[in-house]
């Protein structure tokens, strides 16, 4: 949504409806996954700031040292960087999502309930919960409190659209058959529900110990969108809207935020590296799929050898990304750099296919080469060839002569380049954060009218 295309309900939001717009409201914003799961609630957050709202980020622990400016509660279970058995785990194509949900989500959904109930509780209420989908206990503690509530969907996957199916990372074979096949869409969401029908049960018996009423919503699914407000929090070149989202979507467009720790610079000699050739083809991976690599980023630097391009290879902190060997000049290394300020420099990005990073090369107009990992990165790949602004492979097919073949054919074909310049141009002029913080006043300031 673009902002302009709402000038009338943000004046009234800005300016207030017999005054209550300008009460400053309390926000708890909360979620529990990576730091692109977060970062888009920070993004909110520090609108929310600017408005003179009071914003708090209920997130994992691990998260505390990269939000400043921001007032921080905890909400468990926190997650160790350096657990890359876990990652491992988590990020397993086939049985990833199952192992992230019913072993480390689920055995502390009660921890991360008394967490966020304590964060909404004091030392004011909160006047609205913002919840991303991965803290199932946030519904549960808006039922309890009787706090409104918005629920954040950072990408289509999360819709399980029957008309505009998603590529399953168990599954993401079948996406072939799309367009072609009549009916794919129920297909793909019936196998999704048979797959999952068991997971939502400590949530149920959660429910039941807090003597909340018995309910037949599925909490993966429809029971995870809030019938209040749903914001969803990508631009609509990675998903138009369907007639099955939820009736209170919002379409805000994406919300960015990557100064890391503060980061509002590229790290030192890089600015050098990038002023002194040709555009070079950037190599990442987030902050999660980094925590297990394997032969990636070495991969990654064969093949710019073999190409004779440039490169820059965002590593994260695990030396054991690091190539072996002495690297050429040709070759920049780095943890990690914002890539709001680094990616309008590439020629091309080569990545893991999160959210978060899809959307900063769509704003960059650059194109890319997808490497999915799990969850919802193979649907997003998928969606980005179809917008025609990338080539996509598996991960289990990442050789140096074959990621070489793709970048040849990427850099060398132009039409790939003149789709992520459309990308850019159409996505101009969106505020994501600003839509969706005009429709949380909205709903704050219709509360506050029904209560008197």
């Amino acid at each position: 949504m673009n902002a302009g295309d709402n000038d009338g309900q943000n004046t009234a939001m800005r300016t207030g409806q017999a005054g209550r717009a300008e009460q400053p409201m309390r926000v708890v914003l909360t979620n529990i996954g990576t730091m692109g799961d977060v970062h888009p609630l920070i993004a909110l957050a520090l609108e929310l700031g600017q408005r003179g709202h009071e914003p708090v980020l209920a997130v994992p622990e691990v998260f505390r040292e990269r939000v400043r400016g921001i007032a921080f509660h905890a909400v468990r279970p926190d997650i160790d960087p350096a657990d890359t058995e876990l990652a491992a785990r988590i990020y397993e194509p086939k049985h990833g999502t199952e192992y992230g949900l019913r072993r480390f989500l689920f055995p502390r959904l009660r921890e991360s309930y008394e967490d966020l109930l304590a964060a909404v509780s004091g030392p004011r209420r909160a006047d609205l919960l913002v919840t991303g989908e991965l803290n199932y206990a946030a519904p549960l503690v808006a039922e309890k409190t009787g706090i409104p509530w918005a629920s954040a969907v950072l990408a289509p996957i999360s819709f399980f659209s029957v008309y505009d199916p998603s590529a399953l990372p168990m599954y993401e074979w079948l996406s072939a058959t799309y367009g072609r096949v009549p009916g794919m869409g129920r297909v793909v969401n019936g196998l999704a529900r048979a797959i999952s029908r068991k997971w939502p049960e400590p949530i149920v018996a959660l429910r039941r110990e807090l003597g909340l009423p018995p309910t037949k919503v599925n909490p993966l699914f429809e029971g995870k969108h809030s019938p209040l407000l749903v914001l969803a929090l990508f631009d609509r070149l990675l998903g138009e809207r369907q007639r099955d989202w939820p009736a209170m979507t919002v379409e805000t467009g994406f919300c960015f935020h990557d100064a890391d720790c503060g980061m509002t610079a590229l790290p030192g000699g890089m600015e050098r590296f990038l002023d002194a050739g040709a555009a070079p083809v950037v190599f990442t991976l987030g902050s999660a799929a980094v925590m297990t690599a394997g032969n990636f980023f070495r991969v990654a630097a064969e093949a710019c050898e073999r190409m004779g391009r440039r490169a820059v290879l965002l590593v994260g902190p695990d030396r054991r990304n690091l190539p072996d060997g002495n690297l050429p000049e040709s070759i920049c290394v780095a943890e990690y750099a914002p890539h709001s300020l680094l990616f309008p420099r590439a020629a091309a990005v080569v990545h893991q296919g999160g959210v978060g990073t899809v959307a900063q090369c769509l704003r960059a107009g650059v194109p890319m080469v997808v490497v999915p990992w799990s969850h919802d990165q193979p649907d997003n790949a998928y969606r980005m060839v179809r917008l025609g602004v990338a080539r996509s492979m598996k991960r289990n097919d990442l050789t140096t002569a074959r990621l070489a073949r793709e970048l040849t054919e990427l850099l060398g074909n132009s039409g790939y380049a003149m789709a992520a310049r459309a990308a850019r141009q159409g996505m101009a002029g969106v505020d994501g954060c600003g839509a969706a913080c005009d429709a949380m006043e909205k709903l704050v300031m219709a509360r506050r009218i029904a209560v008197g």
